[in-house]
């Protein structure tokens, strides 16, 4: 099994799945699709609550407002990192860490969105409704088989992603040094046309990890990985929302 999401690789659930058969052996203790989304849903609560809090710390009665945001938006983003790669390497972490990387990205989406809301009104809840309008097309048409998850599918979206990953690492350490890769941030036809490749592959992943976690289930994994999964979910969610909002913003540019 392969996926383009990092926080998800083959051997996350093949070692956990023997742990699982020798610990418990009741279906409740087992990994099931139904528990995942339950606590997907648990964590996107969170992050909406927390996201509220520094999005009204950015409107400040309608004026742009960044420095009472900036040290809460660029804590989150960084104690969400830190949580993210702890989970990654300890998967058993997931249901104590997985809420809290939560509550932490939601304090820098709530930041982020306000930034873009201010200098574009009424780009987030386009954003949010073209996230969650993607996610639900997807998973109707993962469920319907119209998408099936092969394995040439899945090299060509992790080829695409680590490629995409490795540009904008390029891009940010070339911003250091005075050069960078400047087309992918414009609002030209180049820009847009590499916006638009990204959502879609942002959006492939989100396949994937369906597919991943379905498989997960089936082979019996253990019950505190649906806060794995849930949190893998989120990372894809988090990368789809920023992503369509970017190239929002490139599209209002160009009016």
């Amino acid at each position: 099994m392969r996926s383009g999401n990092p926080t998800l690789n083959s051997n996350t659930f093949q070692d956990m799945g023997a742990f699982s058969g020798r610990m418990a052996t009741a279906e409740s203790a087992t990994m099931t699709i139904q528990g995942t989304a339950l606590k997907t849903f648990v964590l996107l609560m969170i992050a909406f609550a927390t996201a509220g809090f520094s999005w009204v710390r950015v409107m400040g009665g309608g004026n742009l407002n960044f420095g009472a945001v900036a040290p809460w938006m660029f804590g989150g983003m960084i104690v969400s990192l830190i949580l993210s790669v702890i989970i990654c390497f300890k998967p058993t972490t997931s249901p104590f860490l997985a809420p809290l990387y939560a509550a932490a990205e939601g304090v820098f989406l709530g930041g982020i969105s306000a930034l873009f809301e201010l200098r574009y009104p009424g780009i987030v809840v386009m954003a949010v409704g073209c996230t969650f309008g993607t996610l639900a097309g997807l998973l109707m048409a993962y469920v319907s088989g119209l998408i099936k998850a092969t394995e040439n599918f899945k090299l060509g979206v992790t080829a695409a992603t680590i490629g995409i990953g490795l540009m904008y690492l390029v891009s940010f350490i070339g911003s250091f040094f005075g050069f960078g890769i400047p087309f992918i941030h414009s609002a030209g036809w180049i820009g847009i046309g590499f916006s638009i490749f990204v959502v879609i592959i942002a959006a492939m992943n989100l396949v994937l990890d369906f597919d991943f976690i379905e498989d997960a289930a089936e082979r019996g994994a253990p019950k505190h990985l649906e806060w794995y999964g849930a949190f893998a979910l989120m990372v894809t969610l988090v990368w789809l929302y920023l992503e369509i909002l970017r190239l929002l913003a490139k599209l209002n540019d160009r009016r």
